[in-house]
């Protein structure tokens, strides 16, 4: 679907995006993630054609991206960049015939995504007069209206509610369903990790972690372990475990060394209830990526 490869952008000879590759699938969710200033921003802004790269390929179904092939794809910016002064469903409207949709299919699906989020009373009132969270359903409507092929969502869930941003993954798991392919870029690991099949994790505009999300987990180094118990925790007080957080009745943390041992020594000073290898989240394997580059 879209590719990228050994792509790269300087500015000021600040190395914004370092020789960048990666490739999507049709029907999936990738998540492109990073820190602030890692170059995601800049990446997307290629991907769009709203600045170029230095070197490198971008391509689309195996070919450069075309003016013609932007029809194909819808953007959510993290910026909102709305027309104040227009009225919400004339906004809708005129955007997505900008994007080829005759008059009566965008008002037909203008009307029907209003509804869906709960803005059909809104549609006569300017831009100006609607709350940040309502600006950015608006934003995300815009941005799918035209059943795109290929959808990039730079922090859709900025300003919005628990039901909101439910209505927001319902809608991206429809389109998932129809073919389309969704670039998410958030730092909300929770929803990376309900969403995403396969991520891209940057740094300093350089790729550290890409590939299937499932398998990253599976072969992270850092196993989570739980284990509840009855008994105070000054009952432990002996045992050398830095890498777990000890309170009464319960232990979590990284696990090192061997299992059974582990489990041997506190069972000689508490009852043990229950325990538990938990999968690392992918926030906990974010944050260990960069603080581990930040500190080699």
């Amino acid at each position: 679907m879209l590719s990228l490869n050994a792509v790269r952008k300087v500015f000021n000879k600040t190395i914004a995006v370092d020789d960048l590759s990666f490739e999507t699938s049709q029907g999936s969710t990738f998540g492109l993630l990073g820190p602030n200033g890692a170059g995601k921003t800049t990446t997307i802004r290629m991907i769009m054609n709203i600045i170029q790269p230095d070197s490198g390929q971008i391509t689309f179904h195996t070919k450069p991206l075309e003016k013609k092939d932007y029809r194909r794809v819808g953007y959510l910016p993290e910026e909102r960049g709305l027309y104040q002064k227009m009225k919400l469903k004339e906004t809708v409207v005129y955007l997505a015939r900008l994007k080829g949709l005759s008059l009566t299919d965008a008002n037909k699906r203008a009307d029907e995504y209003l509804q869906r989020f709960d803005l059909s009373n809104y549609a006569m009132r300017r831009i100006q007069e609607l709350s940040k969270g309502n600006q950015q359903k608006v934003q995300f409507v815009i941005s799918v209206i035209h059943k795109p092929e290929l959808v990039i969502l730079d922090e859709p869930f900025t300003g919005l509610d628990p039901v909101n941003q439910l209505l927001l993954k319902e809608i991206i798991g429809e389109l998932q369903s129809q073919g389309t392919t969704v670039i998410l870029s958030t730092h909300q690991m929770e929803q990376v990790e309900k969403l995403c099949d396969r991520i891209c994790l940057i740094n300093r505009g350089k790729s550290i972690l890409y590939g299937d999300l499932r398998q990253i987990k599976k072969e992270y180094g850092h196993q989570m372990l739980a284990i509840d118990y009855s008994g105070s925790a000054g009952d432990l007080a002996d045992l050398n475990l830095p890498d777990m957080n000890i309170t009464d009745n319960r232990i979590i943390g990284h696990l090192s060394g061997n299992l059974n041992d582990l489990l041997q020594s506190i069972m000689q000073r508490v009852q043990v209830t229950r325990f538990e290898l938990l999968e690392p989240s992918l926030e906990q394997i974010f944050i260990d990526q960069i603080r581990g580059r930040e500190t080699a």
